[in-house]
Order: structure tokens, then sequence, then C-alpha cells
């Protein structure tokens, strides 16, 4: 169930003796295991990615298993139902993980990331188009 797939995940790529080193990490989840962790760390803070018991006690997902879930479907392109084998996540869930991971991401880094460019940029851009044979391309 999802305690096995919290499990198998933190112990393939998390615990301080994981399977996979750091190498595998990055290419199956397309950025460092720090970075990955930082998004993580920042995303527990919204309910949605905080580990709750059902009514019998039980544990839900884990954020851990949320966001490799998002992380993943990005990174590969994987359909929502492909995540269930490893993660034991359902469809509808994944897609609710992947709504959810975009959402926070918006709702931390937009200001930092997810900016307009500045006339600065631009200039700089068009500056790149130019030199590359592209004049007044910006991408």
């Amino acid at each position: 169930g999802r305690e096995e797939g919290n499990i198998r995940l933190f112990n393939d790529y998390f615990s301080d003796k994981a399977i996979y080193p750091e190498s595998v990490f990055r290419r199956r989840f397309r950025m460092n295991r720090p970075l990955f962790m930082r998004i993580v760390h920042k995303l527990s803070g919204l309910p949605y990615f905080q580990q709750k018991q059902d009514g019998t006690g039980r544990l839900g997902l884990s954020g851990l298993q949320k966001c490799t879930a998002a992380i993943r479907m990005m990174a590969y392109g994987s359909a929502a139902d492909a995540i269930d084998e490893y993660l034991r996540i359902g469809e509808t869930t994944a897609i609710k993980c992947l709504h959810n991971f975009v959402n926070g991401i918006i709702y931390f880094y937009e200001d930092e990331y997810l900016r307009r460019p500045t006339p600065e940029d631009l200039q700089r851009l068009l500056d790149v188009g130019e030199y590359r044979g592209f004049p007044g391309s910006i991408g």
C-alpha cells in the first residue's frame, strides 16, 4: 500500500544509504537532491502536502510521495496512472498532486523565478537573438 510506497521511495533515494546514487537521482528527477528537498520542505508548509491520518489511524501519502509523483509526471511526461506502480498513488490523486505542486511552486517562487521580464531582461534577450542571427526574437 501507500506506506510501503513511501518506505520504498525513501530507501531508494533519500536515506543515508540510498540505493540510487546522486547521478541517478538527478537523471530521474531532473534536479539534484538538495534542490528537490528544499522544494519538498517549502511545499510541506501547505496543508495538501502534510501527511495526515485517516479515520482508522492509517497514514496518508507523504509530501515526499506527492512531490515525487508531480516531478515524475513532468520529468518523464508520464501518464498519471503510471505513477501507481512505484509510489502507490492512484491516477486521480496523481493529478491532484501535480495540480497542487504547480500551484505551490507558483505561490512560493513566482516573484523570484516566474516574474515578467524587465526591460533590461528583454533587451538582453534581443541582443542574444540578434547575435545568433535572429533579430527581433526574444526566445
